[in-house]
């Protein structure tokens, strides 16, 4: 379909035949009379979307977009609101913020519809940017700056794979994306946000994050299930050293998202929160007490019960530790308590009477952080991490024995850095790997997990050798060998060998 044909569908031509339609109406007037009829009349809003598609594609870039002006940007901005509001979510009520799929299942399809229409439009902004034709190129990049924002949200929206979404649009809206991303001549989604360096080409993150903040406010963030999902990808798209440049606009929200009473809204607010630990400098974090506030609110989420929190908290807090701490000047010496004593307590608290195993698992794997960022200052917790490890190997947990195999390298990483005073724990810890090796030997395991259990508990064991200067060898001699199995028996004559100096 012809340029004039969707004219004279909209009934824009008339008087104007003779001077060939198109150039005998203004854009703005086409654009203008496209919006009114679109917020007017619910029933035609499908078949006016194919029509502007089949308008913008078919469309001169000259009559598109003929010089700069602000009634031009007007009509456009209204256009593109227009279209994009279409494609809105429900307004949710709701104290929880979500609602059944079924709110959303007309959303794809109008998503799909407007975003041919968006993309139509920036397929031709992206050819009149390259016009040469200054007015027109001029028009055009003023245009892409002043939609970019909103194309970028819509585009974020309908991106991901959530309930409102179908294969369909969101294969739309990551073209539509592209496009936007082409036609302010960038290279990747990345140089969208974040800009050039060279030619000071500003990106969008400022403007997006602007376009998205009325909505991440404490009152409005659960009124649109979209809004805090769209706020984290555009988050995480973003590293050093653009993100600190923004911290104002993205932190606030992460807090307020990770505040929530729900858990998967607490983790999508703490893993935002982490990637801006990891990625504003430390300075800018400790400024107006942005650290510690995040650190008692991360504190506060460590009482609850729930493993997917849980697994996120940690490593959160264990990074930004290292922003509050000061470093050591001289690493040989110990360091003085800090918070990572206070969380090391609370967790080697938790620990002791935890029985879910899934989240025996996480805090086993954290505590090898936290012995890898303490060193030395571990020695302050050895009387309550030995019960932990102790209790820890006498309980199986399933078939591939997680818990068990990192508690295990929690010893060995324990023995290498607290040395000096592990040799009055030696009775204790050396009986209690024993009797692992025994249970080990006994269960029903793969082969080649035995083999790993057996192996690291023989390491922890010649290690407290070492730290008691070879006085366990001289107790395992002494050990009855005829009542053990004969993978248990290698062990101890491993251990028992005389050992090259």
């Amino acid at each position: 379909m012809d340029l004039a044909r969707v004219l004279r569908d909209l009934n824009l031509t008339e008087g104007s035949e003779r001077n060939n339609g198109a150039s005998a109406c203004s854009v703005n007037r086409v654009l203008s009379e496209i919006h009114r009829r679109f917020v007017a009349e619910d029933s035609a809003k499908r078949s006016l979307l194919k029509s502007a598609a089949e308008l913008l594609s078919s469309g001169e870039v000259c009559w598109l977009f003929p010089e700069s002006s602000s009634d031009l940007r007007a009509a456009y901005v209204e256009l593109v609101s227009s279209f994009t509001e279409y494609a809105a979510l429900p307004v949710c009520d709701t104290d929880s913020g979500t609602l059944p799929s079924s709110s959303y299942e007309h959303i794809p399809a109008k998503a799909e519809a407007v975003g041919a229409a968006l993309l139509a439009l920036t397929e031709q902004l992206r050819g009149a940017v390259r016009s040469s034709d200054s007015a027109v190129s001029g028009s055009a990049r003023s245009l892409i700056r002043t939609l970019g924002p909103s194309l970028c949200v819509f585009s974020f929206t309908h991106l991901q794979d959530l309930p409102w979404t179908n294969e369909a649009s969101r294969k739309c809206a990551l073209e539509l994306l592209n496009s936007t991303a082409t036609a302010t001549s960038s290279g990747s989604v990345l140089e969208l946000l974040c800009g050039k360096d060279e030619g000071d080409q500003r990106g969008m993150l400022g403007p997006v994050l602007d376009t998205l903040q009325p909505e991440l406010t404490k009152e409005n963030w659960k009124r649109n299930e979209a809004v805090k999902h769209v706020f984290s990808w555009v988050l995480v798209q973003v590293g050093r050293p653009w993100l600190a440049d923004y911290l104002e606009k993205v932190f606030p929200p992460s807090l307020l998202i990770s505040d929530d009473y729900r858990t998967e809204n607490k983790v999508l607010g703490v893993h935002c929160l982490h990637h801006i630990v990891l990625n504003v400098p430390a300075a800018d974090l400790r400024q107006f007490n942005r650290a510690q506030v995040l650190y008692h609110a991360l504190f506060n989420h460590l009482y609850t019960s729930e493993a997917p929190l849980i697994q996120v908290v940690l490593p959160c807090l264990i990074d930004l530790m290292a922003v509050l701490e000061k470093p050591l000047v001289h690493p040989g010496l110990p360091r003085k308590p800090s918070r990572f004593d206070d969380v090391l307590r609370l967790i080697l608290t938790h620990m002791e009477m935890e029985h879910k195993l899934v989240l025996r698992r996480i805090y086993t794997s954290n505590l090898l952080l936290f012995i890898e960022k303490m060193g030395i200052g571990i020695a302050r917790h050895l009387k309550r991490l030995e019960r932990v490890i102790v209790g820890y190997l006498e309980v199986s947990d399933g078939p591939e024995e997680k818990a068990r195999l990192i508690i295990l390298e929690v010893l060995e990483k324990t023995i290498q850095t607290a040395w000096p005073r592990m040799e009055c724990r030696m009775d204790v810890l050396a009986k209690s790997l024993l009797r692992f090796l025994v249970d080990i030997s006994s269960e029903s395991l793969a082969p080649e997990l035995r083999d790993q259990l057996l192996t690291r508990a023989s390491r922890c064991l010649l290690l407290l050798d070492h730290c008691s200067h070879g006085r366990l060898r001289v107790l395992l001699k002494e050990v009855d060998k005829s009542c053990v199995s004969e993978s248990v028996l290698k062990c101890l004559e491993s251990l028992t060998a005389p050992q090259d100096m």
